[in-house]
């Protein structure tokens, strides 16, 4: 799944999103509803974790993706 395809279904992946990253509010995936560059922000905050970190598990999260 790339990301358009996440962003075409993000109703439906937000909840994957939120058993993955359960540090992220509803609000906050509400506030950045697809936007892939905030929600790599987010992680990177939330978790502690370096931009090519959070863009890695964004990365795997697309690639394992059963939606």
């Amino acid at each position: 799944m790339n990301w358009d395809q996440v962003k075409g279904q993000w109703k439906e992946v937000k909840g994957m999103f939120k058993e993955k990253w359960g540090q992220i509010t509803d609000d906050e995936f509400e506030k950045w509803e697809g936007k892939r560059e905030q929600l790599a922000g987010m992680i990177q905050r939330k978790y502690g974790v370096a931009k090519e970190e959070a863009e890695k598990q964004l990365k795997d999260f697309e690639t394992h993706c059963k939606c």
